[in-house]
């Protein structure tokens, strides 16, 4: 399986507001660094370096003056004489007007954010940029390959960071700016696939994918995650948030409780997989978070690294073209481990 990647990602880090504290942010570079690490150790097959990719792919995805915004932020902040990470001081909540994007610098980052867990630093936007790159190369790859031809032709993985899935339409959050698995779901629709899904299987939902495509019936999205109730993002993710117009049917949450294992994460598991078949399916977009291991230090579910092998296995088992989009996952020192491990099942290596 071919692994795409940026060192891009170095650029970005930052801190969040969690706990009632400002402190380093979770979603760090060591991340990616022993995904890597653990690809190459693993022999899992080739990797690459990100081709960078016309802004338009992002803005078929992505409000431009969302895209705008992210590009020029940093700028706008430290042109007001501050120099640290740039975080969010107001929301938009319920009873104002939400239509109309503010001029300062400091009402924007609130206009364009769900919280206060996407920073933006000197090298945030090179980061995102290059992290959707990596989505986008990977997925060309992936569809480029001549069917039969063994490695590439069935699966291929985006080593992205910062991850995509809390990203919308228009707006930042939860350590994501940009929706790779998104831009790259909408890069194959624009190639010809005329059903696409997106598996999310992070712990945490997807609500910037959900939003994306919720009107949509060309890409199902289907997310397995902690039930909201309890978990963040806490205001998406219920299982009645079923789409909406054209995609009312085309959208399927999962939520679970607290402290799932694996016994009782398959059988939903496969009810997804089911779905995405019933789709006609014809390529398969996995939001691959690891943070569902046991002992993940924001998540709450309780997989063990072997249970990522079997993860592979059934996903290899829907019989599609597969992309891996790298989501969450912090428990460090286990993060290379379990994500290559889903990819191993997938490849039958497991």
């Amino acid at each position: 399986m071919l692994t795409v990647h940026s060192p891009a990602h170095h650029l970005h880090h930052g801190v969040e507001l969690k706990d009632g504290t400002v402190k380093p942010s979770f979603e760090s570079p060591d991340r990616a660094d022993t995904v890597l690490a653990r690809v190459r150790a693993s022999g899992l097959g080739p990797v690459a370096e990100a081709i960078a990719q016309p802004r338009e792919a992002l803005t078929d995805v992505h409000a431009p003056r969302y895209v705008d915004f992210l590009e020029t932020a940093w700028a706008q902040w430290t042109a007001t004489g501050r120099q640290h990470d740039a975080l969010p001081l107001v929301w938009p909540v319920r009873g104002l007007p939400v239509t109309d994007e503010p001029q300062h610098i400091d009402g924007k980052l609130g206009f364009y954010a769900m919280d206060a867990g996407a920073p933006i630093g000197a090298g945030t936007w090179a980061a995102v940029r290059a992290s959707a790159d990596v989505a986008l190369t990977a997925l060309d790859a992936l569809l480029d390959a001549p069917a039969g031809t063994g490695t590439g032709a069935r699966g291929s993985f985006a080593l992205c960071r910062p991850p995509g899935h809390h990203a919308a339409r228009a707006y930042a959050g939860g350590y994501c700016y940009l929706n790779n698995a998104a831009i790259a779901a909408q890069r194959a629709v624009r190639r010809g696939a005329r059903r696409v899904a997106v598996l999310d299987v992070d712990f945490h939902h997807g609500n910037g994918t959900q939003d994306i495509f919720y009107e949509r019936a060309d890409v199902l999205f289907a997310s397995l995650h902690g039930d909201p109730a309890r978990c963040y993002p806490y205001f998406a993710g219920q299982a009645g948030e079923t789409g909406a117009g054209a995609g009312l049917g085309f959208n399927a949450n999962y939520p679970l409780p607290w402290g799932t294992d694996w016994a009782a994460y398959v059988p939903v598991l496969d009810e997804a997989l089911r779905r995405i078949r019933a789709h006609g399916t014809e390529l398969l977009v996995v939001s691959l978070g690891v943070d569902t291991f046991e002992g993940d230090p924001i998540s709450h579910f309780r997989l063990r690294s072997e249970d990522f092998l079997r993860l592979g296995e059934r996903i290899a088992a829907a019989g599609l073209p597969t992309l891996f989009v790298m989501e969450g996952g912090y428990m460090v020192d286990e993060i290379g481990l379990n994500a290559v491990n889903t990819l191993l099942g997938f490849e039958g290596r497991g």
